[in-house]
């Protein structure tokens, strides 16, 4: 098959799925603007916010969140769960699907599912350690597993036998000369090419640690010739006070769409240690410091440990940042132009560009291979 023609894009519930989603997207329009995209999600996902917003059809199915021990036996039988597969059934059957490619996401099992059963050629696309739980179902399934990164086969063994893409990525990321438009970005935020830039984020949701911080790290920072843009987070309700007359400028915003700006601008960043961050700044070669979630099952530390090691960025606990820790420890390494040379060569060695396309030459393959 030299192309496809109906593909169904399943993954929804965080950014963390539906953003490669999209870019993956992307890319099958590129090669074939004809083809037909849809989107499965449920009702209450962030990609009610987001699919429809980037031209792309959204069914929503009647999918519900798992425990997370796959039972298979459970799945199988639960009757909301039959639901689910059924109705996901009649839109693959509806739009004729080619195939079926799984981002994670609990949307995503109804749709293995009825991939499986009309037997319909599916990839799973994994970037996480662990893997979440849709896609340890989905590999009783497939043996179509398509990696973010590289360390993945090593480090799970569940993921020994997959196949190595990279990250799909929204293309003005992708192919953002961040050199050739560092003028450009500065500009955009009224900050001074001239002085390096410390760009900061905590995601969609932002992050109070990271904002109490770096806001109250503000002073020294500038007093440093450290001028810092900082996304504080859309949905972050507490203040983030930045002092008057600073020395260099200090940037807030709740939210930025235009990320590439923001890494164009940067010198360095600090941010969470999520797949798509870790994804983003090594493709951008951009010296990191990685502040991983202090909860959960320190996933975050396992996907950029590898960047860490490789001497592309570094890590600070969550309960070890302060206005202390950016005085001591980040200020003079942001300072040092030797020392960030040498992070970002590392960071770049870490990262690619071309997992949107590596992804379709796999889902390519895959669906050859079942004809």
């Amino acid at each position: 098959m030299s192309q496809l023609n109906s593909v169904v894009l399943a993954g929804g519930g965080t950014g963390g799925h539906i953003y490669p989603l999209l870019a993956y997207a992307d890319c099958l329009r590129r090669h074939n603007p004809d083809i037909r995209i849809t989107c499965l999600g449920t009702e209450k996902g962030l990609e009610n916010e987001l699919i429809p917003k980037a031209g792309y059809t959204l069914r929503n199915v009647p999918a519900h969140q798992l425990p997370r021990k796959v039972n298979l036996d459970l799945l199988l039988t639960a009757p909301r769960m039959l639901k689910a597969m059924k109705a996901t059934r009649n839109i693959l059957d509806e739009v004729a699907a080619d195939a079926v490619v799984g981002f994670g996401g609990y949307v995503a099992v109804p749709a293995y599912l009825a991939a499986w059963r009309r037997k319909t050629p599916m990839v799973v696309f994994e970037f996480n350690d662990p893997p979440g739980v849709a896609n340890k179902l989905a590999l009783k399934f497939s043996d179509n597993l398509a990696l973010g990164f590289p360390h993945l086969p090593q480090a799970v063994p569940l993921l020994a036998d997959g196949h190595v893409t990279g990250v799909p990525l929204r293309t003005s990321i992708a192919t953002l000369d961040r050199a050739a438009r560092r003028q450009e970005a500065c500009a955009h935020f009224g900050l001074d090419p001239s002085r390096p830039t410390l760009f900061v984020y905590g995601g969609s949701q932002g992050a109070k640690s990271i904002n109490d911080a770096v806001s109250g790290a503000a002073e020294s920072l500038t007093n440093n010739g450290i001028q810092v843009l900082h996304v504080i987070g859309a949905r972050r309700e507490e203040p983030v006070v930045i002092p008057d007359n600073l020395a260099a400028r200090y940037v807030t915003m709740p939210y930025l769409n235009e990320m590439e700006l923001g890494y164009a601008a940067a010198d360095m960043v600090m941010a969470r240690g999520g797949s798509m961050t870790v994804a983003e700044v090594t493709a951008m070669g951009l010296p990191t410091v990685f502040v991983p979630m202090p909860w959960g099952n320190r996933e975050q530390y396992r996907t950029a440990g590898p960047v860490v090691a490789a001497g592309g960025a570094i890590f600070c606990d969550d309960e070890d940042l302060t206005p202390s820790w950016i005085d001591g420890s980040l200020i003079p390494l942001i300072t040092d132009r030797h020392r960030l040379s040498e992070m970002a060569a590392a960071s770049a060695g870490f990262g690619r560009r071309d997992g949107d396309e590596a992804l379709r030459e796999f889902t390519l393959k895959a669906v050859s291979q079942n004809a």
